[in-house]
């Protein structure tokens, strides 16, 4: 009479019809009806809890994907170059008229550094306060076998593409540092030496030696009792000119008691190329000379090394040159360091997997935890029952 004789008293049967309701046969997805189910204070926790990690970690993903991968590739370097730069920044103790800087490579030519490279009186006193002065700095000058755990976090940090694109456009200018200003009465006891110069890209030894030792010259021999070879290097570096990049060597001191002192460092030099962008290195892949003779926004070439020190005192024989010695060699590879980003489609792949896993990780520790929570209640509450024997017991 009222129109539901015909209905099975089915809770369905109320609902809203739809043109598409022959889809809901399809739906692989159950659903729980509001009636159902009862809300609590744990479950709203737990949710709030559960929506917190899938922030931080979507965050963290977002990050990732911002910032980029870093990857490293080993190559034969392609193409042909015949120049390396070289710059130097070193104070040494003894007055320049008494100094001599020379290159002698495997090609067999001799470069005289010293008239390329710029000479500046100065007093030893006055870079050693210096030296105090920036003890507290972000680098400050220290000897190769005290480095602090702070430099090597500097040179960690130099090695990646991010860090230094961002050293290289935030300090544009590529001119040597002022070095500290001679005073009324100071004494010029010492020489710095500094500047660029261009040799062969072949194994190579720079160094710098007294007046008359090691090479025949007309002028007198200098005497043993002056030599003091001891020296800061602000900076030595192969390649372009970047020196807010830290060097291994860079921002070092070494002195020495004794006269007659050999200093030896031997470099291992790997041409590098940082580049961000799949594109940048696809490019020195296609042309790999024009790569490397310039860089860019997005790409810098430079090159980095490894030095090790063997120094000592020498006996005072015409066979043994005391000095500061430099032994480069070039390896036959090139270091690509490429920083590349994935796609936004698989930035949103691994959001939702994130998204995904957090979530159903999260009900199943919380319906475990209930089933759990709920078992050792029920321990306890049979524990504290009792139990009715029939027995009386009397006075």
């Amino acid at each position: 009479m009222n129109g539901f004789e015909n209905k099975d008293l089915d809770e369905d049967s109320f609902g809203e019809k739809s043109s598409l309701s022959g889809l809901k046969t399809f739906d692989a997805f159950p659903k729980t009806k509001a009636s159902y189910t009862t809300p609590s204070h744990r479950g709203g926790q737990w949710t709030v809890l559960i929506l917190l990690i899938c922030t931080v970690f979507g965050f963290h993903e977002l990050k990732t994907w911002w910032k980029g991968t870093e990857q490293h590739h080993f190559s034969v370097e392609k193409g042909v170059s015949h120049q390396l730069q070289l710059n130097l920044d070193i104070v040494v103790n003894m007055p320049c008229d008494t100094l001599r800087v020379n290159i002698q490579d495997a090609a067999g030519d001799r470069i005289l550094a010293g008239e390329m490279l710029k000479r500046d009186p100065t007093n030893w006193n006055l870079w050693m306060q210096k030296r105090n002065f920036e003890s507290h700095g972000e680098h400050e000058y220290q000897t190769l076998s005290h480095e602090a755990e702070d430099r090597l976090d500097a040179q960690e940090k130099d090695a990646h593409v991010h860090h230094v694109l961002g050293e290289v456009r935030h300090n544009a200018r590529r001119k040597f540092a002022k070095g500290p200003r001679m005073r009324w009465g100071d004494t010029p006891d010492s020489c710095r030496i500094y500047g660029s110069l261009e040799g062969n890209k072949v194994q190579g030894d720079f160094h710098i030696t007294a007046r008359g030792h090691g090479y025949n010259e007309m002028s007198p021999h200098l005497d043993h009792s002056a030599f003091n070879f001891s020296h800061m290097i602000t900076e030595l570096s192969f390649g372009p000119h970047y020196p807010s990049l830290l060097n291994p060597l860079d921002k070092t001191i070494a002195e020495s008691e004794s006269h007659y002192y050999k200093f030896q460092y031997f470099l291992s030099v790997v041409p590098t190329l940082y580049t961000k962008g799949k594109g940048a290195l696809d490019a020195y892949t296609r042309a790999p000379g024009a790569a490397a003779s310039r860089s860019g926004r997005n790409t810098i070439f430079t090159n980095q090394y490894a030095a090790t020190s063997q120094s000592g005192a020498i006996p005072e024989t015409p066979y043994l040159v005391p000095g500061i010695f430099f032994k480069y060699n070039i390896e036959p590879v090139l270091l690509l360091i490429s920083e590349e980003r994935t796609g936004f489609l698989a930035l949103l792949i691994r959001l939702i997997n994130t998204v995904s896993g957090v979530l159903v990780t999260g009900g199943w520790i919380y319906q475990i935890s209930g089933w759990a929570t709920e078992f050792i209640g029920r321990r306890r509450r049979g524990r504290s029952e009792g139990v009715l024997t029939g027995k009386h017991y009397s006075d």
